[in-house]
């Protein structure tokens, strides 16, 4: 009974040893990577507690919390309270905050400023959109001693602008390009690498060529992990359903049910039961209406208090 009591204990403590950087990188080719967005203390805590290995502070936050059209109006203000209450409600995973479009393209003193605030706020790592043309900032934020993941084919924040949301890796020209940014990131010291919406086929030539994990969004099985807005596959948002979305459960239904039930409830008198209220004790309630009663009859008992005097204007009228 003893050796059973240390097992458990054993076992608890191993399951919330705190993920780091080096844990991540030694499941290449050993364990799948599972990854999962979160943006508040309360989902962070639910993702936390399923054993989830990266919770990411995505700036789709913008899009399912803030009702933003895009990613690129989120800005570092937004995206560090996300990342402070995603932070608190983590005890396990390791938690990669987005960096934000504009917080890092202006120039490298200003992205290591703005690496080291996400830090500050609990995150483990931080998250860049870019390839050859932004190791420069990579690589200043890794010398400062903060761990980069790389992110490549298709970017939010500035393939919108360029050619819109489209399958990236798809002619064996992009195919090179995006493996030679792969491999040049992997150079710089990310410590992992997410590729949207890239091909199967050059998905897996790419994880198959990097000594690094890639977490896929959209690319395919072969990818050493995959990550997908937790908003998405719970069905709770609904404005844009990419085909590589697949929803676990619709838990906006859920909701819509539960609030409804609860209108009716109140409206039907149905809530508050006596089961969700206070009471006070039997003595104390006697001698409250005691206290009331006289209250009342001290307010009955005075006289009425005067008129109030007229108006200004009534007065100089009269007069």
């Amino acid at each position: 009974m003893t050796s059973n009591n240390n097992n458990n204990n054993k076992n608890k403590k191993t399951a919330l040893k705190k993920l780091v950087v080096n844990d991540i990188v030694s499941m290449k080719n050993n364990e799948k990577i599972s990854v999962i967005t979160s943006y508040d203390y309360w989902s962070a805590k639910i993702c936390d507690n399923t054993g989830i290995d990266i919770i990411l502070v995505g700036d789709s936050g913008g899009m399912v919390m803030l009702g933003y059209n895009s990613t690129v109006p989120v800005n570092m203000k937004e995206m560090l309270i996300f990342s402070r209450a995603v932070s608190v409600g983590t005890k396990r995973s390791l938690i990669v905050s987005d960096m934000p479009f504009g917080s890092y393209q202006i120039d490298i003193k200003h992205a290591v400023k703005n690496a080291i605030r996400f830090i500050k706020s609990g995150s483990d790592a931080v998250k860049l959109e870019g390839g050859i043309e932004i190791i420069d900032r990579i690589k200043a934020i890794i010398e400062v001693g903060i761990p980069v993941m790389g992110h490549i084919g298709l970017k939010p924040q500035t393939t919108k602008l360029w050619e819109g949301y489209k399958v990236q890796g798809n002619t064996a020209v992009r195919g090179s390009q995006l493996l030679r940014e792969a491999i040049e990131l992997e150079k710089t010291g990310v410590f992992a690498i997410v590729l949207e919406m890239v091909t199967s086929e050059v998905a897996e030539l790419i994880s198959k060529s990097l000594k690094i994990p890639t977490i896929g969004i959209g690319s395919g099985p072969h990818c050493d992990g995959q990550v997908l807005v937790l908003h998405d596959m719970l069905n709770l948002y609904d404005n844009i359903k990419p085909r590589f979305v697949k929803t676990y459960t619709n838990l906006s239904e859920v909701i819509l049910n539960a609030i409804q039930s609860y209108i009716i409830d109140v409206k039907t008198g149905k809530f508050p039961e006596e089961k969700h209220s206070y009471k006070i004790e039997d003595k104390e309630y006697e001698r409250l209406v005691k206290t009331i009663k006289k209250i009342q009859k001290k307010s009955h008992s005075r006289p009425a208090p005067p008129p109030p005097p007229p108006p200004i204007s009534e007065k100089r009228k009269n007069d």
